[in-house]
This record gives structure tokens, sequence and C-alpha cells, in this order.
């Protein structure tokens, strides 16, 4: 493991980069919008949004679960409370994954509740969907530091715990969808990803990785 504890930039960089971060969540939408406006996504352009919006709630669920082993690896302890990065991913998770639902409910279903009903009792893709997003706004609601205080710290840790079953969750929802189009390609990368970054917070691994070799 690297013998620094803390991150390697100067804190008056610290805006700066919480600044290029928040630019850097936000161009996945931008760059729907931008192709959306200008008649570039292809034949179905309303189910692309569906997609591409659920893919980016899942891919940033990913990243915020990758801050801890990418700390723990580097030895920059002070990574997070510096940067807030997994408040950041986290709600940008939230924010697709709120994009991705109202996409469905606005451009497959136009809001017709009866045929939503139905799509939630009938596929349970859709109704593990939903579930892991509502396991998201507790999330969202106590992501701020705040709210450590009121929850108290083993309270908000034991909430937080959630992002793991709606990460779960979120998985078998993409499993599914993709399951019935005969293409398991995407959601097995997002599998051995998640198993990864699950792998390297086991204490043997991450010893493994981090064990400084005999000179």
């Amino acid at each position: 493991m690297s013998t620094h504890n803390k991150t390697p930039f100067p804190v008056h960089w610290e805006q700066m980069i919480k600044f290029f971060l928040f630019l850097l969540g936000l161009l996945p939408v931008i760059k729907l919008a931008v192709n959306f406006w200008r008649d570039q996504l292809g034949a179905d352009p309303l189910n692309v949004i569906i997609n591409d919006t659920g893919i980016w709630s899942l891919n940033f669920l990913l990243l915020t679960l990758a801050v801890t082993p990418f700390r723990l690896l580097t030895g920059w302890n002070d990574l997070n409370k510096r940067l807030q990065l997994r408040r950041l991913w986290g709600l940008y998770a939230f924010f697709y994954g709120s994009l991705h639902l109202l996409a469905y409910l606005w451009f497959e279903q136009g809001f017709n509740w009866s045929d939503i009903l139905d799509d939630l009792f009938t596929r349970p893709a859709m109704a593990i969907g939903l579930l892991s997003f509502l396991l998201m706004l507790p999330l969202a609601i106590t992501s701020h530091s705040s709210m450590i205080k009121q929850l108290g710290k083993h309270h908000w840790k034991q909430l937080h715990y959630l992002i793991y079953w709606l990460t779960f969750g979120s998985l078998i929802h993409f499993w599914l969808l993709a399951q019935a189009k005969a293409d398991l390609t995407k959601p097995l990368t997002y599998v051995i990803l998640l198993t990864l970054l699950l792998l390297l917070r086991f204490p043997p691994v991450l010893n493994r990785l981090t064990k400084k070799p005999n000179h």
C-alpha cells in the first residue's frame, strides 16, 4: 500500500476538482439532450433515453462503491472526506435513476397507470427496478453530512448499506431485461465489475494486493 495517507493535491485545488467532477457527472445527460435535439439517437430515440439513463444510474452506483477500494489501494485515506465522492456519485446515481424512471413512465407507458401496474405485476424486471429505485430514496434524502448527526453515525451507516441491495436489484433488473432480448453481454460485464469491487473489500484480497514486495 502507498505510504501516503493523504491525497496528493493541495487544498486550494479541492473546489476546482469538485466542480470538474460535478460537470463530468452532467456530461451523459447533456450528450443525450444534444443528440436528441440533433435527431442523432437512432430509429428509436425514446428507448435510447430510457436505456442510457438506466445504464448511467448503474455506472454511478458502481463508481460510488469503487471509492472505498480505491482509497484503500492508494492509501489516500482522506480522499472521500476532501472530495465527498461517495455523496456526489450516489446523488448522480439517484439523478439518472429518476430520469430513467420518468422516461419509462412517460415514453413507454404514457403515464397510463393501469398499464404501469399491469407491467409491475407481470414483469419481474419492472417490479425489481422500481424497488431498487425506492431503496435509493432514503439514501438520497440522508446523503448530506448533517444527517449523520441527526440519525447517529451507526444508524446512518446501517441505512446506507442499502446501496448494496439496490445495486444488486439494479443488476437483476438489467439482467432480466437483457435476457428477454437474448443479450447478456453488458449485464454480465457489470456483474463482473461489481464482484471485483466487492472482492477488493475482502481483507485477504486487499492485503495481498497492497503487500509490499520483499527486497
